[in-house]
């Protein structure tokens, strides 16, 4: 496991990028699924935490597990955009192309963690998602 502080900027977002794709770099697991899910994690935490938080990455191979902590109690939920709205889908992303996902109440301190986990490279995850956008715009 790895942690990375990250402040409360939108800056954090392509540093958080890169030090995933760093750290996953000789793992089995779908390294570009867990750095755009990493994207979206982040990128909620700085539009809605708003607070400074830590990225933790497990790399256990054909899974990884990624991690983000913030000090905000509010927990993220899926919203009813449109189809052709700009935000709005990164939970609907987090649901479809992770394995698993879910929230947690931080040990030490007030906040919360965002967690995931994405395992070896599989088209039909990928297949469900645009399968499942479809299935909205209808």
């Amino acid at each position: 496991m790895t942690n990375l502080e990250l402040p409360a900027s939108t800056e954090s977002v392509s540093v958080a990028r890169r030090f995933t794709r760093t750290e996953l770099e000789h793992s089995s697991c779908d390294v570009d699924t867990v750095v755009l899910l990493v994207s979206e994690v982040v990128t909620n935490a700085v539009l809605h935490a708003r607070t400074p938080m830590v990225i933790s990455v497990y790399d256990r191979g054909e899974v990884a597990r990624i991690e983000v902590s913030d000090a905000s109690p509010m927990l993220p939920r899926v919203h009813g955009f449109a189809v052709d709205s700009a935000t709005g889908r990164g939970l609907r992303l987090l649901d479809r192309l992770s394995l698993r996902w879910g929230t947690d109440q931080r040990m030490a301190g007030p906040g919360k963690v965002v967690w995931f986990e994405v395992g070896t490279p599989a088209e039909s995850a990928w297949n469900s998602f645009t399968a499942g956008l479809a299935l909205e715009e209808m």
